[in-house]
């Protein structure tokens, strides 16, 4: 409630309306990006070693080295690119507010324009323009030029982080998948284990997402069966060569 006694009607549960949205959304991007990579790359890995060899050294340290050097490239891979993002919002915040105070008389004329652009009259634009300049007037124009909220700029930290921590996750499944089961069970348990996974994982990004659950889970599905179907005929390719 507002100090005019105005009552704020109540928010749709299903709705982003809240703050932090850029936040939420760029955690979930990075950790439902890095739990499928997790458990693709390093699967493929490990399949691919394991077609080769059934010797449980060589699959074991080709496992562990892909999740470390997985988990490392995510996180930094997501630091540079979410910081690029990030010191772009922070540039465009601070152009804006030196903007504002150094031709207020402008930038509220600018304001009103654009309202008079989204459909309202001369005289409600301009009304509209006042009331949030004296409520606010870098949040206004930031929302309506940039579509920026500046307490809600995205951290590189919390994406890099994310992105390495679910990258691990995903990681531990397929190496627990190729080396608890017998030498002779590993690559079936392997292969369906991981599969598994990227159905569930394929429907948590449609759920949070809001997109079809089915072609999200199809298309990670079939992506990971060709990726360790292709890994694994190559192990073995090398392995009956001799090469390795």
């Amino acid at each position: 409630m507002s100090t005019d006694g105005y009552t704020a009607p109540p928010l749709h549960a299903n709705e982003p309306h809240r703050g932090g949205i850029a936040q939420r959304l760029n955690w979930l991007r990075a950790g439902v990006l890095g739990a499928n990579d997790g458990i693709v790359s390093v699967a493929a890995i490990v399949v691919g070693v394991a077609g080769a060899t059934s010797s449980t050294g060589p699959i074991l340290t080709a496992g562990v080295a892909g999740l470390v050097g997985g988990a490392i490239s995510m996180a930094l891979g997501e630091y540079v690119s979410v910081s690029s993002q990030s010191d772009s919002e922070k540039a465009l915040i601070a152009k804006e507010r030196a903007e504002l105070r150094d031709m207020p008389a402008e930038e509220l004329d600018e304001l009103t324009a654009l309202y008079r652009a989204k459909g309202l009259s001369e005289s409600t634009a301009t009304q509209v323009a006042i009331e949030l300049t004296e409520h606010d007037a870098l949040a206004a124009h930031l929302s309506i030029e940039l579509n920026i909220d500046q307490d809600d700029v995205v951290s590189p930290w919390h994406a890099a982080a994310s992105s390495a921590a679910a990258f691990t996750i995903g990681a531990i499944l397929p190496m627990l998948a190729i080396l608890l089961p017998p030498a002779d069970w590993r690559i079936p348990v392997t292969f369906v284990a991981v599969l598994m996974a990227l159905a569930v994982t394929g429907t948590l990004s449609a759920t949070i997402g809001g997109s079809s659950r089915l072609r999200a889970t199809l298309r990670v599905v079939i992506g990971g069966a060709l990726a360790l179907a292709a890994t694994y005929g190559v192990g073995v390719l090398l392995g009956a060569s001799g090469v390795v």
